[in-house]
């Protein structure tokens, strides 16, 4: 098993994944008008408008929230390093260029996610590629296929990842066993996931930006203390990243595919994993593509924001003694040379905060899909919360290799499928926002109506829009 999730992963990762993810990128950035930059501005602006939901949804803020969950985690501290470790520092430039380049593919898979959501047996908006797989290319039996592997993913391995890592950091740090660490994780993420998406939603939009604040916060004054070397360790990582520097520091091959790799891994754009909580909300103004650009300033504040402040604190910190460290035990290593013994503390306190809100979110990706199965009943999310929570126990005593080789491999699958259809999708995509933006330049309020809306592909649900 182990022989061959590495072959997959190496044609994935080594092969596949890298040419399709910068395709997809430059493709809908063409699409769309270079929307990540020509509309910069209005992401933030929208967020002006986004706490109000109604009965049927989660706001657009929670939607966020929920979704920065799910990426803020383990890619953003402890990906970083390995990112670092395997690729060199120019491996944090590739990671900028795919966050940029995925910021538009971000907007087009999560304004699917809203266009095609539908209702759940409760009433509450569910959705993502699977719904828009089945209803937009009337392609059921890949809807199945994508549905299965998130379970697989998101609703086994990727709970397993975070918790690894937390148990790995608390372990460092503490000497906690474990299954202690398991026990707790278990007990507060199903007292959570009791309440359902609201109730993870809501937790979301409280840890999320107190921690990401706090970590940008203390990211800035670490460069602030060490200005005089930001301009070296900013010249090395542009460098390192076209090879430019000794083979040590990382060839040119490595940094792009370590770059790329953890880069996807931490935003997850185009993997379809964030069109499930875009799915969920109720966007304001009530437009599908509001979500998209909400969502869009998701991969921004990930890897542009948050994975380039772990990069400065590694980097500005690195040394001979950090050769034999990799993963969270690096980035604790770096934030207590610069802030003395409680760095090592305050790492913890992070990707404890950053992986165990990853693994509720992660829940919210699974349940979503549900519906298809149709299991969205009690029985089928009692059963399903149970597995969730075992495979989340299971996760903190599991060899660090084997979970994230299988982590990649999930990720690597469904996000194959999912770039293919969205490009399949592209006269929506385009559609839907050419509508948007025209209703904005007729200073109205934009509102989705499908009838004035042409080239919308396949069926749209008739109790949602």
């Amino acid at each position: 098993m182990n022989s061959f999730i590495s072959l997959a992963n190496d044609f994935l990762w080594n092969n596949l994944l890298i040419y399709l993810l910068v395709a997809a990128g430059i493709w809908f950035s063409f699409k769309l008008k270079y929307i990540q930059f020509g509309n910069f501005f209005h992401m933030f602006k929208l967020m002006g408008n986004s706490a109000s939901a109604d009965k049927n949804g989660i706001s657009s803020f929670q939607a966020l929230m929920t979704s920065l969950a799910a990426r803020v985690g383990t890619g953003n501290l402890a990906g970083v390093a390995i990112a670092i470790s395997l690729g060199g520092p120019g491996a944090i430039f590739w990671m900028w260029v795919i966050a940029f380049l995925g910021m538009a593919t971000g907007f087009a898979e999560s304004l699917l996610g809203q266009l095609y959501k539908v209702r759940n047996s409760k009433g509450e908006f569910r959705g993502g590629p699977a719904f828009y797989i089945k209803m937009g290319l009337n392609q059921p039996w890949l809807a199945f296929t994508f549905s299965l592997c998130i379970f697989i993913g998101y609703g086994l391995v990727f709970s397993s990842v975070q918790a690894n890592t937390m148990a790995d950091a608390l372990n460092n740090a503490y000497q906690i066993e474990p299954n202690l660490t398991g026990l707790v994780i278990v007990i507060l993420a199903g007292v959570i996931l009791i309440g359902g998406v609201r109730a993870v939603a809501k937790v979301s939009s409280v840890i999320v930006p107190f921690m990401g604040l706090s970590y940008i916060l203390l990211a800035s004054i670490i460069c602030l203390i060490n200005i005089e070397q930001v301009p070296a360790v900013i010249m090395s990582i542009i460098n390192s990243a076209f090879g430019l520097q000794e083979a040590g520091s990382g060839a040119l091959g490595a940094a792009i595919i370590n770059g790329i790799k953890r880069g996807l891994y931490s935003n997850e754009a185009g993997s379809g994993t964030v069109p499930h909580a875009a799915a969920c909300a109720s966007p304001n103004p009530p437009h599908p593509a509001a979500q998209g650009y909400v969502q869009m300033l998701g991969v921004f504040i990930d890897t542009i924001v948050i994975c380039t402040a772990t990069a400065m604190i590694i980097l500005l910190a690195l040394g001979p003694e950090t050769s034999n460290l990799t993963g969270i035990r690096l980035t604790q290593y770096a934030m207590t040379e610069h802030v003395g013994s409680w760095g090592k503390h305050y790492v913890s306190l992070a990707i404890c905060l950053f992986s165990f809100t990853s693994i509720i979110a992660n829940y919210v990706y699974a349940e979503n899909n549900l519906h298809l199965f149709k299991l969205d009943n009690n029985w089928g999310r009692w059963g399903f919360t149970l597995i969730f929570l075992s495979m989340t126990f299971w996760g903190t005593t599991a060899a660090l290799p084997q979970v994230w080789a299988l982590a990649d491999l999930s990720l690597g699958v469904v996000t194959v499928i999912n770039i293919g259809v969205i490009l399949l999708l592209t006269p929506t995509i385009v559609a839907v926002t050419k509508d948007y933006n025209q209703q904005r330049k007729l200073s109205q309020i934009p509102r989705f109506v499908k009838k004035n809306t042409i080239n919308v592909q396949g069926v749209l649900s008739k109790d949602v829009w």
